[in-house]
Order: C-alpha cells, then sequence, then structure tokens
C-alpha cells in the first residue's frame, strides 16, 4: 500500500506543475543556451531579458531572435538608402544622374560652411586684434601719444 500511495503523491505532484504552468510555455525550449540568454538579458537589461523570456516561452529558439529583429526592423523602417534597380537602363541612368547631382549640392553646402566657418574666425581674430590693440593704446604702459613703452 505504501508504493501505490508513493506513486500517487509523485503523480499529483507533477499534475499539480503542470496547472501552474498553464499553456503559456508548453512549447517553450528550455536548454543551456536559452536559459544563458535570458539571464544575460535581465542582467544587463531587464527589457531584454522580458523579450528573451517571451521569445523562448512562444518556442522559438533564442539564436533566431536577431534575424527576426532585423526582419521586423527593415520591415517597419525601410531598407535605408539601398534602392533597387528597375529593368530600365534609361531610368536607372537618370536616377544615377539624379544621385551624383544630389552628392554635388551636398559637398557644395558643406565647402560654404567650411568657408564661412573660416570667415567668421578671421572676422573674430580682426576683432580681438583691434581690441587688444585699443587696450594696448589705453593701458599704463602707453604714454599720452599713444606710444607703447618697453
Amino acid at each position: 500500500m505504501s508504493s501505490s500511495n508513493s506513486s500517487t503523491v509523485g503523480h499529483q505532484g507533477y499534475k499539480s506543475w503542470s496547472r501552474c504552468g498553464g499553456a503559456m510555455g508548453k512549447g517553450a525550449r528550455w536548454n543551456g543556451v536559452n536559459i544563458a540568454a535570458m539571464v544575460v538579458g535581465f542582467v544587463f537589461f531587464w527589457p531584454v531579458g522580458l523579450v528573451v523570456l517571451f521569445w523562448i516561452m512562444s518556442g522559438r529558439q533564442v539564436q533566431e531572435l536577431p534575424g527576426a529583429i532585423k526582419e521586423q526592423w527593415a520591415r517597419m523602417f525601410g531598407k535605408g538608402d539601398a534602392v533597387e534597380a528597375v529593368d530600365n537602363v534609361v531610368f536607372n541612368e537618370y536616377q544615377q544622374t539624379q544621385y551624383d547631382r544630389i552628392r554635388e549640392i551636398k559637398e557644395e553646402i558643406k565647402s560654404r560652411a567650411n568657408r564661412f566657418s573660416e570667415f567668421r574666425m578671421d572676422a573674430k581674430r580682426r576683432a580681438d586684434q583691434e581690441e587688444f590693440n585699443r587696450f594696448m593704446a589705453g593701458g599704463p604702459y602707453s604714454d599720452t601719444s599713444g606710444n607703447t613703452r618697453a
């Protein structure tokens, strides 16, 4: 009787454990890599750990997560500046000339900004020189004629 009693207790414990988990992690793949990734995610930044936890609970491997993130990012925000070529050669040439024109305009804007920056530095230097000359002209080392004494 004690043997049947012990098997019933063990079986009851297993049932209560599965009810506690419910359907939410039924397909979860709890292997070492997934657990380690989840722990590292929680250690560094807890929202990352939650993302990894839910990813595992959905039954997927952690190794698939970076590819899924990249795919979702590309779907949401486009592929950036990369534009696919069209079959029409004339259109591709037109498009390339437009890109070249835009690049030239950007370069011209940068060169004008650099020239203006140099102009401002020169103007500031001239203003500082004038201020310094006025200071030296009216300082204690100058006589009434404006000449400085050494």
